[in-house]
């Protein structure tokens, strides 16, 4: 019988080829994320102290909000630690917890985006109805599903991942942990792992890319009707921020985990990018193209400013 040494912790590689750029890479990422998270606050500070933004539409991009507060802090705080050389290193349970939250929380925006696109289906196609449809009821249930479908997206996967055997090599090739790199380590058969996770990944996401096409489709189909082309400006720019965001979404997650083969280096540059540079994209895509969430901003920060002269 052969026997097995657990590995206890695993040693972070980060990008190949990007020796010598350590402290250009932290002051870079520090920015990113520094701005993801003063960005999405001021958003959801914003939504939350104006009564006009209390709509659905808000409420969404409120916990769109939360979740790019969430995302980019499960692994930049890692990634910046291995840049300025503090550690390489990282625990198996460190490990298997980003794994967790990362893909948790990449299946919830995938489910909340396809929820996004529903709305603005609801609200062009039958805007008399509109108020009725998207209540405070469904929009409460259909965000606690969006959350409850990724925590069971991320924990299936997780469950698979680290159910292997890890006895010998743990070096990983990324800044931090995730299926392709992680897998690539394990001792047992992965065959069965590397099914599941690229069905699982492939499933969620086809399903909310068609949700999200039908929910378009029909939004497309309904502006086309509008005869006069100001309108039909208007309900296309209250969807141009939305499909940027789900360009800058899917297509780092085709490009990872939907390939047939891996190439490290390329999976390791993508997932940084949809880590850190991304959720500091959308504060500045969902507010530069939306006169409502500016003028709030601007009431906000008048309001933060002189305080006095608002008494």
């Amino acid at each position: 019988m052969r026997n097995y040494s657990s590995v206890t912790e695993f040693i972070l590689l980060g990008i190949s080829h990007s020796e010598g750029l350590g402290s250009m890479l932290f002051v870079l990422f520090l920015v990113f994320y520094v701005f993801a998270l003063l960005g999405n606050l001021l958003i959801f500070l914003t939504i939350l102290a104006s009564p006009n933004l209390h709509t659905p539409m808000y409420f969404f991009l409120g916990n769109l909000a939360v979740f790019d507060i969430f995302f980019p802090s499960v692994n930049s705080p890692k990634m910046m630690d291995y840049l300025v050389g503090q550690r390489h290193t990282i625990s198996y349970q460190g490990c298997a917890s980003q794994v967790f939250f990362y893909h948790t929380l990449g299946g919830t925006e995938c489910f909340l985006y396809a929820v996004m696109a529903y709305d603005r289906f609801v609200a062009i196609c039958y805007p008399m109805r509109y108020t009725i449809i998207m209540n405070h009821k469904v929009c409460t249930c259909l965000t606690v599903g969006t959350w409850l479908w990724g925590f069971a997206h991320g924990s299936i996967l997780t469950f698979l991942i680290f159910r292997l055997t890890y006895c010998g090599p743990n070096e990983v090739d990324s800044f931090f942990c995730d299926i392709p790199v992680v897998l690539s380590l394990a001792c047992a058969d992965t065959s069965l792992a590397r099914t599941v996770s690229f069905t699982n990944i492939g499933v969620v996401a086809l399903v909310c890319f068609l949700l999200i096409l039908m929910s378009y489709t029909r939004i497309v189909i309904s502006i086309l009707k509008i005869r006069s082309s100001e309108g039909r400006c208007r309900a296309f720019s209250t969807c141009s921020a939305h499909l940027t965001s789900i360009i800058l979404v899917y297509g780092p997650v085709i490009l990872v985990y939907l390939r047939p083969a891996s190439s490290p280096w390329l999976d390791s540059v993508v997932q940084v990018f949809n880590n850190v540079v991304t959720p500091s994209f959308n504060p500045l895509i969902y507010t530069l193209r939306n006169k409502e969430v500016k003028l709030a901003l601007k009431k906000m920060l008048t309001q933060v400013a002189h305080p006095a002269s608002q008494v």
